[in-house]
């Protein structure tokens, strides 16, 4: 153990509220991040080919319209859609990813800690807009203690097959923003995480599991499973571990059951924590926002194609 990773700054990290009803704004850049003309880089660099295709707004326009006819899988059924969707969308949630997961003090000690080797499972996280806003904070934190044993592994799964983008993303972040590339790794996994057991997840083992705009697809697709799935997050995650699901604020987000319709937060809060009012779930809430806006400025980062802002619901929960 280096004397760096005993005499680590120990400081608290700064706790945001963690509730709030109205719109809550998370920073555009905040200070356990790297700088967000970094991250654009990332995307210049590595979609340089894509942006300057001469048919990507045709891809594009494709791609939107069967993600809102909710048709994912016609969506990202081939290399060139996907790369199309990641040059288009993955970098504004990037930014957005990095300063939530910068602005939750449990996942940020996460990283903070020189010793900790952190595992996280990123579930529909092909775009690799968890990966790069996880590598951000990550990256940021480990600045002050390169030689310590802290290292980041991410397991990426997605019913689609992205690993073309997230072995070249997780190949960038490592040779460019590490100075020990082998501090951080990524694994995509191609499968649906519904009919995976916890062993092949390794749910035991995970400090850190995001489901981001990916439980009301999931929903959606396979109410019954994703139940399952989130009942097996409880009972095979260990204690202290943290679960991030973030959707869209509004209706968008709401599901039916039955005759009547429910806030998708809603049904996650029983499933997880337990009746309102009564706390008797495996997990607690530590962190959340109803409606959170992330917005973009525009004299700080250029792009090809315009950032947009956005506007989104989330909650960090602990297993208990």
């Amino acid at each position: 153990m280096s004397l760096r990773a005993l005499n680590y700054d120990q400081r608290p990290l700064k706790k945001p509220s963690t509730f709030s009803s109205a719109n809550d704004n998370i920073p555009f850049h905040h200070e356990n991040t790297l700088a967000p003309f970094k991250v654009i880089d990332l995307f210049l660099e590595q979609f340089q080919h894509v942006l300057a295709a001469e048919d990507l707004p045709e891809m594009i326009q494709a791609v939107k319209a069967q993600l809102y006819q909710r048709d994912y899988l016609s969506a990202f059924d081939c290399d060139d859609k996907r790369l199309a969707y990641a040059a288009r969308w993955t970098p504004a949630r990037a930014l957005a990813y990095s300063s939530l997961f910068a602005s939750c003090p449990e996942i940020s000690e996460l990283f903070s800690d020189p010793n900790k080797k952190s595992r996280v499972l990123c579930v529909g996280g092909g775009a690799a807009s968890e990966l790069v806003g996880l590598a951000s904070v990550f990256c940021q934190l480990k600045i002050p203690n390169g030689d310590t044993p802290s290292s980041l592994h991410m397991d990426v799964i997605d019913i689609a097959d992205w690993s073309l983008i997230v072995n070249n993303v997780t190949s960038y972040v490592r040779n460019k923003w590490l100075y020990s590339p082998s501090k951080l790794s990524a694994q995509f996994k191609l499968g649906d995480v519904l009919a995976q057991t916890p062993e092949q997840l390794h749910l035991s083992e995970l400090d850190l599991v995001t489901l981001l705009f990916t439980t009301n697809e999931l929903f959606s697709e396979k109410r019954t499973e994703t139940i399952k799935f989130l009942h097996s997050l409880s009972a095979h995650c260990r204690k202290g571990s943290l679960l991030l699901i973030t959707e869209s604020a509004g209706s968008y987000s709401h599901i039916t059951v039955g005759l009547k319709e429910f806030p998708v937060q809603f049904l996650i809060d029983t499933i997880l924590v337990g009746k309102p009012g009564v706390g008797n779930g495996p997990w607690e809430i530590v962190n959340q926002s109803e409606s959170c806006w992330y917005r973009i400025n525009d004299r700080e980062v250029s792009y090809p194609i315009k950032l947009e802002n956005m506007r989104f619901f989330y909650r960090l929960y602990s297993k208990k």
